[in-house]
């Protein structure tokens, strides 16, 4: 998505951003880039991107009851980052823990 689409978006009342990726070959495992971007090129709040990408998604594909929240009975994917990505989004380049549900994938 475009830096000015993201802008648009950011300036419309009520409108939910979500985040998507059509990644192409070489785009792959970038994503934080976009998020970085979207907050410190766009204005975007850390936290609302963040959301974009994890709990907005899961509801934007109808998966919101078992995806997207760290809670009970939800799919246990995480990723932690040393730092805290909602006061410095750039924290999203230091992944040093990824499970996907429930099974570890990398632990530093």
């Amino acid at each position: 998505m475009s830096l000015r689409t993201v802008e648009m978006a950011l300036a419309t009342p009520g409108l939910k951003l979500v985040f998507g990726t059509d990644a192409v070959a070489g785009a792959h495992g970038r994503n934080a880039e976009e998020l970085i971007c979207r907050v410190r090129r766009a204005g975007q709040p850390a936290m609302d991107a963040i959301a974009s990408a994890t709990s907005r998604a899961a509801e934007s594909l109808g998966m919101g009851a078992s995806l997207g929240r760290i809670a009970v009975g939800y799919a246990a994917d995480l990723v932690a980052t040393d730092g805290d990505p909602s006061r410095e989004i750039e924290a999203l380049r230091r992944v040093r823990f990824v499970m996907r549900d429930g099974k570890v994938y990398r632990n530093e």
